[in-house]
Order: structure tokens, then C-alpha cells, then sequence
């Protein structure tokens, strides 16, 4: 299990995120044209089973606007740069017990997105956001094929205006997974089985007013 440090990191995420998320095609900017004023909502991680890379899913709300809209920004954390992924670089930060870290749109990062693809059919467990070894229940992955389709290779990443679509490739073909950017809740009695939906990971995030919304953090399609 990963362990989450009780330490500092300089610059903070927050601190990151508030520079990087108006460069986001998604990115809901305030009309006032507001700097951003992330606040962390919730979300999960997930285990590298190689012990190299922080796998972190964290739902940021942002008041800078009327009206706080909560986002999702996968996370990865490296010891060294991940070759060929400076345009998904979110910055570097001192970690008060790792050192450096390099911090990534979890979206480009092969790690992240096997790991997320694992929790869909059921392969990985989440764990809790701010604890060590602790799994977190209330984070569900759906799949309509329970069979692993081999081998899983990003081919390419886009971004549109709710959602990052990361086509992937594997044994059996093609599929999308996307990554939802902006959160929204979910009926509670929604069909998880209509069209072409292949599978899904369900969480839950914290509202403005305390109160906790739940809805989908990412959505496999053909």
C-alpha cells in the first residue's frame, strides 16, 4: 500500500493548481475573470503496484466565480520526469520526505490510466485520500465484461469542454476512457448498462455547504 506522508510540499498542489487550471480547455473561467480559488473537495487514490508513482484523484472546488463549480484533476507523482510528457507537467514541488517531485495530468501518465482501467473491472481497490493503508468503500468501479482485455496502451489524450477522452489501446481493441473534468452529480437509480457505456468509477465529493454529491469520476466507452 502507498503510504501518504504527514509532511509539507513546497509549492503546495493547491498553490499549482490554482496557476494551471485556467490553461484547461475545460476550465469554467469566472465572468469577473477571478483568479482561481481551489479548495480541495475529495477524492481517492491508487496503488502503482510497482511502488514508483503516487496516484492521486482529487476533486477541487473552485468559488472564484457565482457559482463553485468542482473538478477533477488525476494526479500522478514522480521521482523524475516522465519522458515525453512536459506538455502534462503540472510543476515540481519539494517534498518534505521524497524530495523533488514531479507532478502530472494523471491523464498522460500510462500508470494512472492502467491503474483507473484496473479499478473499472474491479483489479484495484481505492484508497483513502489522506491515509495510509486504508481502502475506500465508497468508491465503486463498474465493467460489463469482467474479462481484462490484455495489455493496456495510451494511444492518444483530448480534452473537451467536461471531459479529457483517453483512447487507449488493448488485446481485444480500442477504448475511450473519460476522465470527467467538471463533477456533477448522478441520480442514484441511473442505469449503469445504456448505450454504449463499457464500464465506470463511481465517488463521492464534498459540496460547498458540507453536504456530500456523488456522481461518476470517469466513463468507459467503445
Amino acid at each position: 500500500m502507498a503510504v501518504v506522508h504527514r509532511t509539507t510540499m513546497t509549492p503546495g498542489k493547491l498553490e499549482l493548481l490554482a496557476s494551471w487550471l485556467p490553461t484547461q480547455p475545460w476550465y469554467q473561467r469566472p465572468d469577473a475573470g477571478s483568479a482561481p480559488q481551489p479548495a480541495k473537495a475529495g477524492g481517492f487514490r491508487l496503488d502503482d503496484p510497482q511502488g514508483e508513482v503516487g496516484i492521486e484523484f482529487m476533486a477541487v472546488t473552485d468559488g472564484a466565480g457565482e457559482q463553485p463549480v468542482t473538478y477533477l484533476v488525476p494526479l500522478t507523482y514522480r521521482g523524475a520526469p516522465l519522458d515525453g510528457a512536459q506538455h502534462a507537467l503540472i510543476g515540481t514541488s519539494e517534498h518534505g520526505v521524497l524530495g523533488r517531485r514531479w507532478i502530472y495530468d494523471g491523464t498522460h501518465d500510462p500508470v494512472l490510466v492502467d491503474r483507473l482501467y484496473a479499478l473499472v473491472l474491479g483489479e484495484a481497490e481505492a484508497q483513502a485520500q489522506s491515509e495510509s493503508d486504508r481502502p475506500d468503500p465508497s468508491v465503486t468501479g463498474w465493467s460489463a465484461d469482467a474479462g481484462r482485455p490484455g495489455p493496456l496502451s495510451v494511444l492518444e489524450v483530448s480534452a473537451g469542454p467536461d471531459a479529457s477522452d483517453v483512447r487507449v489501446q488493448t488485446s481485444a481493441g480500442k477504448l475511450t476512457i473519460s476522465v470527467q473534468r467538471v463533477l456533477r452529480p448522478v441520480p442514484a437509480q441511473a442505469d449503469p448498462a445504456t448505450g454504449q457505456l463499457l464500464g465506470h468509477v463511481t465517488a463521492d465529493w464534498s459540496l460547498p455547504d458540507g453536504t456530500k454529491a456523488r456522481g461518476r469520476y470517469a466513463v468507459v466507452h467503445a
